[in-house]
């Protein structure tokens, strides 16, 4: 497809790696894409690539059509106020604000600009995000936009808003738990006897392949679990150990912890 005039608000980590999966994609007009950051000097490589460049949200809003809000809980307020008299009912608002509910936009910017909520996470800079999205009633043909834009940078999934905080603890914080467990793979690969960059390369590629069985095949991890395990072998063994060690009742305690931060991020700030 390409892509309508939008501009990323607030290209910190998570809009400049949008940003980096919209050129991977080969699918977007780069030069219909406007990224603000205060140092606009920390985007000269966008600027190079054929983005537009400024400082000035204001004047990204008022020459797009698209408006994705990236800022932290935070800096939220601020920017919808800095931006709010430029917006209108033709431009469309994805938001990727942590724990801040499409109601509270509203508030800012009115009632009938379109408004959609998306999670992507990091990998989207690869092409490999997994992007949750969610709107209200009314605001259909804008998630359909939404789809449409993050499509091409993964899979995506639309749920309910009550759902987002859950999504961006499994599916934004999720990254750097399943890092973690490949860190931690690689830790037990040199116990045994590889060395670190050996290790970590095996652990890498092992989670990327189970990743892979499970989204291909469209089976239950269990049954994939099943292929490798024997009677008193040695995956078993292992299987058994971590879950006396408390892997998995520790790593659903981090999501549900996590859960609980998102939904209280914006109430706290």
């Amino acid at each position: 497809m390409n892509a309508p005039s939008l501009c990323i608000l607030g290209c910190g980590n998570i809009g400049s790696v949008i940003a980096r999966g919209m050129k991977k994609s080969g699918q977007f007009v780069l030069s219909n894409i406007t990224l603000t950051r205060r140092k606009t000097q920390l985007l000269d490589k966008f600027k190079n690539h054929g983005f537009q460049i400024t400082n000035d949200n204001s004047e990204a809003v008022k020459k797009t059509d698209i408006i994705i809000i990236a800022v932290g809980p935070s800096q939220l307020i601020t920017l919808l106020d800095e931006i709010s008299s430029h917006i209108n009912d033709k431009h469309l608002i994805i938001s990727i604000v942590s724990g801040v509910e499409i109601e509270k936009i509203q508030s800012k910017v009115g009632v009938d600009t379109p408004i959609v909520r998306a999670m992507p996470n990091t990998a989207a800079g690869l092409c490999e995000s997994m992007t949750c999205l969610t709107t209200v009633l009314g605001f259909e043909k804008g998630l359909e936009t939404a789809k449409s834009l993050f499509t091409p940078l993964g899979k995506i999934l639309v749920i309910d808003e009550d759902k987002m905080a859950s999504a961006t603890a499994l599916g934004a914080c999720g990254v750097a738990f399943f890092l973690r467990a490949i860190r931690a793979a690689s830790q037990g690969g040199i116990e045994i006897g590889f060395h670190s960059d050996e290790a970590l390369t095996i652990a890498a590629q092992t989670a990327k392949g189970a990743a892979t069985l499970l989204l291909d095949n469209h089976n239950h991890p269990e049954a994939e679990i099943d292929r490798v395990t024997t009677p008193m072998g040695a995956t078993i063994a292992g299987l058994n150990e971590m879950e006396h060690q408390g892997f998995s009742s520790a790593l659903i305690k981090g999501i549900t912890t996590s859960t609980e931060k998102i939904a209280n991020l914006f109430a706290k700030d």
